[in-house]
């Protein structure tokens, strides 16, 4: 499912928090990306129309809550990054972020955890 950008707003405020109204969303939205009211109700009735977000009634308002969960949605973009930018490599994903944005020493830290985490997780194998 493809998520634009500025749908994405409107889903991470959902992840957030939910079931939420339109108005509350509006009201988050609309200051702190300059949308107006009807651009905010569009983005959400395409998501609705994707299946990404439910729409349960709630009176004569409905409440939106996300169908996506947030992990899914980020893995399965974060493959089409790789296969799209790198080939399906991640090493040059890799490589290309440490040019570009130096890593700091808690990256590093973090990184060497997760390599010596994976390497324990073959042993088990």
């Amino acid at each position: 499912m493809k998520i634009s950008a500025a749908e994405s707003k409107v889903m991470e405020l959902l992840w957030t928090r939910s079931p939420r109204g339109s108005e509350d969303l509006i009201a988050e939205l609309a200051p702190a990306e300059g949308w107006s009211e009807a651009t905010i109700r569009t983005l959400i009735g395409r998501l609705v129309k994707k299946c990404a977000v439910g729409a349960d009634p709630d009176g004569r308002r409905y409440s939106y809550r996300p169908l996506v969960v947030r992990a899914d949605y980020v893995g399965a973009e974060s493959e089409r990054l790789i296969d799209r930018l790198f080939a399906g490599e991640l090493t040059p994903l890799v490589a290309n972020f440490t040019r570009n944005r130096p890593l700091t020493a808690n990256d590093l830290a973090a990184l060497k955890a997760l390599i010596a985490e994976l390497e324990d997780g073959d042993d088990d194998a």
